[in-house]
């Protein structure tokens, strides 16, 4: 290439490139409104990715995007959800943390103390998913672990099963959560095969599976029976689902709602925007087919 054309060609692509720097700051037009929803996708949003925002100022904006349940919120404030008639599409409180789960029997005694006092708890609110981690492997191989989890977690599931709590454990990729065991599709398979209850579930967040393994539609497809839940977020970055990351997020939602699924899509990325809500209401647009 010639230095003249070379130059030309530069400035225009230097051009190009912060208009798109300045679009990613600001809602597109097509998504800048959030209209009537479908009601295919039953929407649901990660409250941690807006903890700028007291908690109760956004469930009243909740409420006029039409948004009917909140993820990741504990006993404490199941009340303030009922108070503006939010459902609870994953509640949290059991577990002990992202690195100390169920493939570590160590953990165990307090593991099954928690949950056996929360189960019922989820049950008497009215709710039905509850989450759990595997943990990290810290130096343990994956058989193994997963044998652990199958230990631990069987002496939780009757009581699960009796009052129709779904346990769900998270997938994470390595780039975020390295060592983290339930990292693949796979392996969170194995483990409800192994368990053998429907009332175990893998929370299949789209995000974490992207980054770790990719083919998402495809995983989707084959393996929705053992997914309870789905998280979404943009990639790379886990900022907004728009044409700022490589996820096709309205494709993805038009798989889910091929295969019949009935649970919660819960918005999970940080938005980057000046107005966090602006980010919401375009998220929720985009992936409501």
């Amino acid at each position: 290439m010639k230095r003249r054309n070379f130059i030309g060609t530069s400035a225009a692509a230097s051009v190009g490139l912060l208009a798109c720097k300045t679009s990613s700051a600001m809602p597109s037009k097509e998504y800048s409104e959030t209209a009537e929803l479908k009601g295919n996708i039953n929407h649901s949003v990660c409250q941690w990715c807006f903890g700028t925002i007291p908690l109760e100022d956004f469930l009243k904006t909740l409420n006029k995007l039409s948004i009917k349940a909140i993820d990741l919120i504990g006993p404490k404030d199941w009340g303030l959800l009922k108070k503006y008639d939010i459902h609870c599409s994953m509640c949290n409180g059991a577990e002990i943390s992202l690195t100390e789960g169920w493939n570590d029997p160590q953990y165990h005694e307090t593991l099954i103390k928690n949950y056996t006092e929360m189960i019922p708890k989820v049950a008497e609110a009215g709710y039905t998913n509850l989450i759990c981690f595997s943990g990290n492997r810290s130096g343990m191989d994956d058989e193994t672990g997963l044998a652990n989890c199958v230990m631990g977690l069987r002496q939780i599931m009757p009581l699960a099963e009796k009052h129709g709590v779904v346990i769900q454990m998270e997938l994470f990729n390595q780039v975020d959560h390295k060592d983290y065991m339930c990292d693949t599709s796979k392996w969170g398979i194995a483990l409800c095969k192994a368990l053998g209850s429907e009332n175990f579930k893998l929370l299949y967040d789209i995000y974490h599976m992207q980054i770790q393994e990719g083919d998402i539609i495809r995983s989707i497809q084959d393996n929705h029976y053992y997914f309870g839940h789905y998280h979404t977020a943009g990639v790379p970055g886990r900022h907004e689902i728009n044409e700022t990351q490589e996820l096709n997020y309205p494709a993805i939602m038009k798989a889910i709602v091929a295969i019949g699924f009935k649970g919660y899509v819960a918005q999970e990325f940080i938005p980057t925007w000046k107005d966090p809500i602006a980010a919401l209401k375009e998220g929720i647009s985009i992936c409501d087919v």
